[in-house]
């Protein structure tokens, strides 16, 4: 029977670009500090800072009280964060597999692919799923899905006409990765 309901992890993980290879990293790394996020993620101060702001208020990361030593990492994962990055970093490594760099994904990407995956096959059907997604954030991630490779879109020729989605095989690989 297929879910009813989205993957509440998986909405939070898809609600910042950066959050999936943040986490992924500080996984990595045990805690890293700020300087070392931007170099290694190669993204901007601004939206590392966001990120971060996004993962603390999510209650994954947080500022390290012992940091002041050199060696010491500035940020480090709580233990809801650790349950978060094992995830991301099986996304992370899902999306490296199969050549999709990292930030690369919309918002409702994560989701929509964990969707198809589950049987939600239709549009209406994945609007339902992830009620909170309006119909052109929908549209937009599905079309990129599409462009990268890891969506298909079959057009049923009925009257109406109909649209059917199902996964390539790298979107198999990412749906995979979302639901272990």
């Amino acid at each position: 029977m297929r879910s009813t309901t989205a993957d509440p992890l998986l909405v939070q993980l898809g609600s910042h670009r950066w959050l999936v290879p943040l986490l992924a990293d500080l996984a990595a790394h045990r805690g890293a500090r700020f300087v070392e996020l931007v170099h290694r993620l190669g993204l901007p101060r601004d939206s590392l800072t966001r990120t971060l702001d996004a993962a603390a208020t999510l209650g994954w990361v947080r500022r390290n009280p012992g940091h002041g030593h050199p060696l010491r990492p500035e940020y480090i994962l709580t233990e809801a964060g650790m349950v978060a990055a094992a995830r991301a970093a099986m996304i992370a490594e899902a999306q490296a597999a199969i050549g999709l760099r990292p930030g690369a994904t919309t918002r409702w990407s994560l989701a929509l692919v964990a969707g198809i995956s589950a049987g939600h096959d239709r549009f209406n059907a994945l609007s339902r799923l992830l009620a909170p997604a309006t119909p052109r954030a929908l549209s937009q991630g599905l079309s990129a899905l599409g462009e990268r490779g890891l969506v298909r879109r079959e057009v049923i020729d009925m009257r109406p006409p109909t649209s059917r989605y199902d996964l390539t095989q790298n979107g198999r690989l990412l749906a995979a990765a979302c639901f272990t």
